[in-house]
């Protein structure tokens, strides 16, 4: 069984205490892009449910080629925003998002292919020509575990973004990302667990 979290463990597992920095690698993935409060918006609701159906899909197809099976997910996020204070002060209604499922080297376009047709045929109301196949390179980056809300991030961010990154003469080098470990539906806002990461140059 592939699973990216155990397989990339440096990636999906930083420590929580400090930033750490990390290499990362050219990755595939599907994305959806919106903008608004992830919270509110109907968008954001679509893009998860969209990503996840052709994630599973796509699964199904890779274990029907080779016997095999990965794990889907974890569900990730680009934040952007002419201003980034947007982020720190949580004021969502401005910001711009990319919603990711990584997929593994492992999968090739003819499963993906085959993935996206058979999401396609299961579930036709969804938006399936806004979904899109990226590799995304982000190479030097900065991340660390946040254990917590969502809405408790800001302090991180603002000590990445006024303490650390200049302390390092690093700027920013793409948008904020972040991975979703926990489910929200199922575990309690102060125990979710996000890797926060920032691309830096």
């Amino acid at each position: 069984m592939i699973d990216l979290k155990k397989d990339l463990k440096h990636l999906y597992q930083p420590g929580p205490k400090d930033f750490v920095e990390v290499d990362v690698p050219p990755m595939t993935y599907l994305a959806v892009d919106g903008e608004g409060d992830p919270n509110t918006s109907p968008e954001y609701a679509t893009a998860v449910e969209l990503l996840f159906t052709t994630g599973y899909s796509i699964r199904a197809a890779f274990k029907q080629r080779t016997g095999d099976a990965f794990t889907v997910g974890p569900l990730e996020g680009l934040w952007s925003s002419p201003d980034p204070t947007v982020f720190t002060a949580r004021t969502k209604d401005a910001w711009h998002w990319t919603m990711l499922i990584p997929l593994p080297v492992e999968v090739t376009p003819e499963d993906i292919e085959q993935g996206r047709q058979e999401a396609a045929a299961k579930k036709k109301d969804l938006p399936h020509h806004l979904l899109e196949v990226r590799e995304i390179h982000e190479g030097r980056s900065l991340q660390i575990m946040h254990i917590g809300s969502y809405d408790d991030e800001g302090p991180t961010l603002a000590r990445l973004h006024h303490e650390l990154m200049p302390a390092l003469g690093v700027t920013f080098n793409g948008p904020h990302h972040e991975i979703y470990l926990s489910d929200p539906r199922k575990v309690a806002p102060e125990k979710l667990r996000t890797v926060l990461r920032q691309p830096i140059d």
